[in-house]
């Protein structure tokens, strides 16, 4: 399947109006983590979230906190940083190395949500053209940030990032938000708030305004030719 082929079963997921309020939006529980199966809950806003080993957990937050890239806000610390251009950076060069990193830096935390199934998940969305990553690399050409997540149609599905040089997180998420701006991409959906995507602009907006903005973009057809960044991070700004 492609980024652009539109699944015709939604694979039972219920409204959003049955999402629980406690725990916030969880709406169903079980199933597997095939393309099929992902492609149909992103449309509708769905995403998995659960812990191995315990069965899939599908997740549906009201509210949804989401940034337009084209208003990403970037303080003047963070311009200074991208100025030195002490960062590299590319796209789709290592994703399975991206989302092995957003796994590991979470080893201290009691388990993680990033587990051999839901890795083999969206590397294979990513040999499908429809999961991406954005790298950071420091000079000396070692990775040390980036983030990944899905795209359909005008919308970025963020899922996770990682930084093991201070900044680097957010110099991926400058990175993304030029592409997406360059592409007329309408929406990062970030899933749920946390401080540091506040940081760079991102809010909350209520679930239907969120479906509603899901209505009116994932259909749109866009090219790979979209996937590139600049090498330094200097030409960001």
């Amino acid at each position: 399947m492609t980024q652009n082929q539109c699944p015709q079963d939604d694979y039972g997921f219920p409204p959003s109006s049955a999402a629980l309020d406690s725990p916030n939006g969880l709406i169903a529980v079980g199933g597997e983590l095939s393309s099929e199966r992902l492609i149909a809950a992103y449309r509708r806003g769905i995403f998995p979230w659960y812990e191995s080993p315990q069965p899939v957990m599908w997740w549906t937050p009201d509210p949804r906190s989401v940034l337009p890239p084209q208003q990403l806000h970037i303080s003047r610390s963070l311009r200074k940083i991208l100025r030195r251009g002490q960062f590299q950076l590319s796209v789709d060069q290592c994703f399975s190395r991206v989302i092995e990193q957003c796994a590991a830096t979470r080893k201290d935390e009691p388990g993680t949500w990033i587990g051999d199934d839901m890795r083999a998940a969206y590397n294979n969305l990513h040999r499908q053209g429809i999961a991406h990553s954005i790298e950071v690399w420091d000079l000396q050409g070692a990775l040390v940030g980036g983030l990944y997540g899905i795209s359909l149609g005008l919308v970025f599905f963020g899922e996770s990032m990682f930084s093991t040089h201070s900044n680097a997180s957010k110099v991926a998420m400058v990175a993304l938000a030029h592409l997406l701006k360059r592409a007329n991409f309408a929406l990062i959906d970030c899933q749920v708030e946390s401080e540091h995507l506040n940081s760079l602009g991102a809010r909350n907006i209520d679930r239907l305004d969120f479906e509603r903005l899901l209505d009116q973009n994932v259909n749109e057809i866009i090219g790979p030719e979209i996937w590139t960044v600049p090498t330094c991070c200097g030409e960001l700004l």
